[in-house]
């Protein structure tokens, strides 16, 4: 028999829900609550439980959360009794906890008890040959997604591909491959048929358009000069580049904190964290505990 496998995005639920979510809740436990329903943990006794943005879980989910990794066993919501539970947690995240920790916004106890197998993920740009590979992949996934007969890249769109710097990371790349393969011809993908982000150079653009301009007046007026200069050049998603240039210099204006960057921005850290990884700017981690 397999041992199970259960993996969760701690992003995408409210902290009342997480709590439900992760440990389960007894027949009555909240309003709403009709039926008894296990938890994360339960579901995944024996197996292996993957926490993704373990970094959004709410401080009060993180005290919960560590009692468990420390007693092994689970309390549903509502219930008087505790449930045995032998799990393997790996989680992962793409805040830098050591950061959240003196922010604040992580204890430092729970922080320790999950490092205990310790995985920093380099970007795409920083481990080339894992590039081909990848691609490969999503060619042989996008083409049976499309009902495509096979399809191959050949030598010069694998030049391409090493060449480019990946800002975007593996997502990306996934989206050159997708958008590659529809317009694809004779069975192979070229290098005409690999069509990448300007961010890079944009990004290089605007800023030396905007130190040019910065003697002119105020920082708005400098702003709105290096904007009509880049109207009138040729970009690509030339929306998402200056979005994408406002991020980054954003955050590094904020020392790359995340949560200063979000309250200079005035977003909410998730939005900031996503941006910023999809830029290819920060990292994804990942631990395994028990």
């Amino acid at each position: 028999k397999s041992k199970p496998f259960v993996a969760v995005n701690c992003g995408a639920f409210s902290e009342p829900l997480v709590e439900s979510e992760l440990f389960g809740h007894e027949k009555g436990a909240f309003t709403g609550a009709f039926v008894a329903k296990a938890g994360w943990f339960e579901a995944a006794n024996g197996g292996t439980l993957f926490l993704d943005e373990i970094g959004d879980l709410p401080l009060s989910i993180q005290v919960k959360l560590l009692r468990v990794l420390q007693e092994r066993e689970v309390v549903r919501l509502g219930a008087r009794k505790s449930t045995p539970i032998d799990v393997r947690l790996v989680a992962a995240t793409n805040v830098r906890l050591e950061e959240a920790v003196q922010a604040g916004n992580f204890r430092e106890d729970l922080f320790y008890r999950l490092r205990v197998a310790h995985l920093e993920l380099p970007t795409l740009r920083n481990r080339p040959g894992d590039i081909l590979p990848l691609a490969e992949y999503f060619v042989g996934e996008y083409t049976r997604r499309l009902g495509y007969a096979e399809i191959s890249l050949d030598e010069s769109a694998k030049q391409k591909l090493l060449q480019h710097s990946w800002p975007g990371n593996i997502r990306e790349l996934e989206n050159v491959i997708h958008h590659a393969l529809l317009i694809a011809r004779d069975g192979r993908v070229t290098a005409g048929d690999l069509h990448f982000s300007s961010l890079g150079e944009l990004s290089a653009s605007a800023a030396s358009v905007t130190v040019a301009a910065a003697p002119a007046g105020t920082p708005q007026e400098a702003l709105r000069d290096a904007l009509l200069r880049l109207f009138d050049e040729p970009h690509a998603d030339l929306w998402q580049a200056i979005e994408g240039e406002v991020f980054a210099s954003a955050y590094e204006y904020s020392g790359r904190n995340q949560l200063q960057t979000a309250r200079l921005l005035n977003l909410s850290r998730n939005v900031v964290r996503a941006r910023l990884a999809d830029l290819g700017i920060i990292k994804s981690t990942v631990s395994g505990a028990l």
